[in-house]
């Protein structure tokens, strides 16, 4: 399984940018979807997560600015980010946390990262 991610770029201080990503193929079931950060020299942490029935969890300095989304097959993943910080500068990695069939366990798939540049 691959994800697709996109959307990412430079934009000024205070603007947006809309990221999406997207998989292969559909999964026998999602657990949740996620879009995950990581900043020079900084682990990889947690932006935002949905899970299957719903319910959506946010890194408290995006909290009011991004916004996670999925489409109903839990196919596809999009983080729309406003109000943009020169902070918010990272490589975004999208997760898809589920399996890919009745016969697999329970994985991590990631995409291959975007970036996003804010400059101030």
């Amino acid at each position: 399984v691959q994800l697709q991610a996109s959307g990412g770029g430079l934009v000024q201080a205070g603007g947006s940018l809309r990221l999406a990503c997207a998989a292969s193929r559909s999964f026998f079931s999602v657990n949740r979807m996620g879009w995950y950060r990581q900043a020079p020299g900084k682990q990889r942490e947690l932006v935002a997560i949905i899970t299957s029935g719903g319910s959506t969890m946010y890194e408290d300095s995006v909290k009011g600015r991004f916004t996670i989304s999925t489409d109903n097959a839990m196919n596809t993943a999009n983080l729309q980010m406003n109000s943009l910080k020169a902070e918010d500068t990272a490589v975004y990695y999208c997760n898809i946390r589920g399996r890919v069939s009745w016969t697999t366990s329970v994985d991590d798939y990631w995409g291959q990262g975007t970036q996003v540049t804010v400059s101030s």
